[in-house]
């Protein structure tokens, strides 16, 4: 017992030194891309440190993998581009063709756009900018590959050693996720289902373990982990939409007669004006809304928070040498006190996220009232 504590206590502290690492290298990293990207018409002019540039360039998606920055060399993992033009047809080549977003390749460009900004572009012949159909490989895509070829992994292997070692107690990767496994079900699906949740326990696994490991992917900037799975707004409105359409595959005539004919309210409130009818069945649709913005605006709030910090470090390194050190013995311990938080954020908003998609289906199958 003893020695396993003392492995999972130095196996936090070095998550924690990854963590406040990388993330110093990250931060260096893209202050010295950003002062390349004006290397052409201000070679001696240093760049002043841009925040906000900094942290969008973190929080938003990417053609290419940064790795790190070694004086004028900069080491990416090209990704796939996929492009169809109207004009010009498909497209398929790799991000490196635009050398970091400083040239163009067959008439496209990555935008610096205040509309556009860091999507790829088409200029026509005319000079004008239209949007072709992207279908690139980005950043976040690799990351949500990578972590649902993980899953299969990961469940497809323990689910194999439950049937080979029946009578035998959990080891291994058991013993991580089998307490995660029986809380979503006997915390989370039981109460919120009722009888019929081992129909939906697959489902809320899912959607558990997704947003949590993409969570924890997130705190780490170094491939495949880094990506701002979770706070690219697409993702959460996908999977709101698969539990909105699971809700209404689910629901029963009782929770539409709840809806439009609500038992116990009086008839001015649903005749001859339907108010009451039209809240709720507004409300139907605001609540899995309130799951996607909940969930984006968590995560990608942490992170400016976290890279805000870190800012500081430079912003008043510009101003004097001294002042940048004098601040990172203030910046350093927020940054490490904000990553343990969003530790527990990224398991919190995994636990909401799949508690409320529970709820919201052991509410569509509602039984007739007695």
């Amino acid at each position: 017992m003893k020695q396993r504590l003392k492995l999972t206590t130095v196996f936090v502290l070095a998550t924690l030194s990854i963590l406040v690492l990388s993330s110093a290298m990250f931060l260096k990293n893209t202050d010295s891309k950003t002062e390349k990207g004006l290397a052409s018409t201000q070679k001696h002019t240093p760049r002043p440190f841009d925040a906000k540039e900094m942290i969008m360039d973190h929080i938003m998606d990417s053609y290419e993998w940064h790795l790190f920055t070694y004086k004028d060399y900069h080491c990416c993992i090209p990704l796939p581009v996929i492009l169809y033009s109207k004009d010009k047809g498909l497209h398929i080549f790799f991000s490196s063709k635009f050398h970091h977003g400083e040239s163009s390749y067959k008439g496209f460009k990555i935008s610096t756009e205040e509309k556009y900004h860091g999507k790829i572009v088409e200029e026509l012949p005319d000079g004008s900018i239209v949007k072709p159909l992207d279908l690139s490989i980005t950043k976040v895509t690799v990351s949500f590959f990578f972590t649902m070829l993980l899953m299969i992994w990961l469940f497809v292997s323990i689910s194999k050693a439950y049937r080979q070692h029946k009578n035998q107690p959990p080891h291994g990767i058991q013993n991580l996720l089998e307490p995660l496994i029986l809380f979503i079900r006997d915390e989370v699906a039981k109460p919120s289902i009722g009888e019929k949740y081992e129909r939906y326990l697959p489902y809320l696994l899912t959607l558990f373990f997704f947003i949590f490991f993409n969570n924890i992917f997130g705190l780490v900037p170094i491939p495949p982990g880094g990506a701002n799975v979770m706070g690219n707004v697409a993702i959460p409105t996908v999977m709101a939409l698969f539990t909105f359409a699971l809700v209404i595959l689910s629901s029963t005539k009782y929770f539409w007669i709840d809806i439009f004919n609500t038992p116990g309210v009086p008839w001015w409130l649903k005749f001859p004006i339907p108010l009451l009818p039209l809240i709720e069945f507004l409300s139907l649709f605001i609540k899995h809304i309130v799951l996607v913005i909940r969930l984006f605006a968590n995560i990608i709030a942490g992170h400016i928070v976290a890279l805000g910090f870190f800012a500081l470090i430079f912003i008043f390194g510009e101003m004097s040498l001294l002042g940048g050190y004098g601040i990172s013995f203030i910046s350093v311990p927020f940054t490490v006190f904000l990553t343990l938080l969003e530790i527990l954020v990224a398991f919190i908003q995994a636990y909401v996220f799949t508690l409320l998609s529970a709820l919201y289906v052991g509410l569509a199958l509602e039984e007739p009232h007695h």
